[in-house]
């Protein structure tokens, strides 16, 4: 059973497992959150949410929402998205991005992502409907019509 989690006070347990995984796949966005973390970042203000995803009671990814401030209007990125390898294909990955992309249309038009972290990440993020999107900060966007 998949269980997502707002994580609001500490890291999940296994947290560590993810930078390491994350780190030995050339993939720095775990390294960026756990330093985030310790800087005091806690993703608890508006338009900011960073979801745990339990797979049978074990840490299988996390995925986080921030405003985007380079949109010319109300925006969110989608960030730090990271699923461990042998947990993929299981859906984590898109239960995750389905309630952040619902919790960010909630408030905005807008979502944007940077899929430049893997070379699987273009297409993850089209088949959850974003489109390539260049010449921004971001790589591709949503926008809710």
């Amino acid at each position: 059973m998949l269980q997502l989690v707002r994580i609001f006070d500490e890291l999940p347990e296994g947290f560590g497992d993810l930078v390491a995984e994350a780190s030995g796949e050339g993939a720095r966005n775990m390294a960026l959150l756990a330093e985030g973390w310790q800087a005091g970042v806690r993703f608890e203000d508006d338009g900011e949410a960073l979801l745990a995803a339990f797979l049978a009671g074990a840490l299988a990814g996390i995925g986080a929402m921030t405003p985007e401030p380079a949109a010319a209007e109300p925006a969110r990125r989608l960030r730090r998205f990271y699923v461990r390898p042998a947990l993929r294909r299981r859906g984590v990955a898109t239960a995750l991005a389905s309630a952040l992309i619902h919790e960010g249309f909630d408030s905005v038009r807008l979502l944007t992502v940077n899929a430049r972290a893997s070379d699987a990440a273009a297409s993850f993020w089209e088949a959850q409907g974003f489109q390539s999107d260049t010449g921004w900060p971001w790589t591709h966007a949503l926008r809710r019509q």
